[in-house]
């Protein structure tokens, strides 16, 4: 007599119909993760960045305070040549002349970013979090987080006129620090410049609908104000005096590299600081909204796309908006992601987001090199 089949709570067909439901299931919720709560409204970017002759000058700098400087965004110099930069453990640290690091001032932050010399002694500092800081010997105050009774999401540089107007940026009013990857990904203007009066205490915007306001800076005769559009790979201009008083045009364009910090070199040039964000995945994901929204939804994503942290460059850009050299170290051995790049006594000194030191470079070496 033929044995009875044994019993099985679920046939092979049962298993596998219950396997594709819960595949399904999971891909229906994976895509409503993705596109229903997505954190950012994007269009498509086309980067298209000039060509540029690697020469790897920046591959010879030295190291100023090495293994004592936490990401040294942006540097700037006192009257008295002493040497000041913000770290992400929220200290402000300086150089004297011929003389050892010190720890300076400590704002309980880790997003200070753009620093600049007093006229009247002590720093202006964008805290990205706090807002507009005034720092000298006593410690340290709040000059402005807010504009028109809206905050500032994301204080980023600040250059203070000879008149004691302030004029600063706000990278984006929709992400804050922590999430300035998302306002690329997005690549919608939220950005904007702001002027402080130190008289009147009020803040006004100067310029709006920017692509990640960055790095700001005045002409030598502050005629103009200079602003660097990160993801649109461009300065723009604002005149601030002569005919062409409010007048707003491009300074330059189709740079080789996303523009981050800005400053003023003696001669009246600039100094750019450009970030190498391109590489063939970014660039893909800037082809398609689908692809922006997974990137934006893990963040992780991002971290293998993005080139920042891979090589170094900057620019020395002439008041007619020409290119007169570029360094770089096209390789990340030395340096990279330099997001500020400052002319002192022939001398450059850079600073990054991704190193523990202020690079120094020769300015006369690496011309005749």
């Amino acid at each position: 007599m033929a044995s009875n089949p044994t019993t099985q709570p679920f046939s092979t067909g049962k298993c596998v119909t219950l396997g594709s439901s819960l595949v399904l299931a999971a891909l229906v919720a994976l895509t409503v993760q993705v596109f229903y709560f997505s954190p950012i409204d994007p269009v498509l970017l086309d980067i298209a960045p000039a060509p540029s002759t690697k020469n790897n000058k920046l591959q010879n700098v030295s190291k100023l305070g090495e293994g004592l400087l936490k990401q040294p965004e942006d540097v700037c110099f006192d009257e008295e040549g002493t040497l000041y930069t913000t770290t992400r453990d929220g200290w402000i640290k300086r150089l004297r002349r011929n003389g050892n690091w010190e720890n300076w001032k400590h704002v309980d932050s880790h997003a200070l970013l753009g620093i600049t010399a007093a006229k009247d002694g002590g720093l202006i500092v964008c805290d990205a979090n706090k807002g507009l800081l005034k720092v000298t010997e006593e410690g340290f105050s709040v000059l402005a987080t807010q504009v028109n009774g809206s905050p500032m999401r994301f204080a980023d540089d600040v250059i203070e006129a000879s008149d004691g107007d302030i004029y600063f940026s706000d990278a984006s009013t929709k992400f804050g620090f922590g999430n300035w990857y998302l306002e690329m990904l997005e690549a919608r203007p939220h950005g904007r410049v702001l002027k402080y009066n130190p008289v009147s205490n009020e803040t006004t915007i100067v310029l709006d609908n920017l692509a990640f306001a960055n790095g700001v800076a005045l002409s030598k005769d502050q005629d103009y104000l200079v602003v660097c559009e990160t993801w649109k790979f461009r300065c723009t201009r604002h005149w601030l005096k002569g005919a062409n008083k409010g007048k707003t045009d491009i300074f330059i364009e189709n740079l080789p590299g996303a523009p981050d910090n800005i400053n003023l070199a003696p001669d009246g040039s600039f100094w750019i600081a450009l970030l190498q964000i391109t590489s063939e995945g970014l660039g893909f994901v800037h082809t398609s909204k689908a692809s922006k929204h997974v990137v934006a939804s893990f963040p992780w994503l991002f971290n293998l796309v993005n080139g920042a942290r891979k090589s170094a460059m900057v620019a020395n850009v002439a008041t007619d908006g020409k290119i007169l050299r570029t360094f770089d170290d096209s390789e990340g051995k030395v340096l990279s992601m330099v997001t500020s790049a400052v002319e002192f006594e022939d001398h450059l000194y850079l600073g990054s987001l991704n190193t523990n030191f202020v690079g120094k470079l020769s300015l006369h070496s690496a011309q005749n090199r």
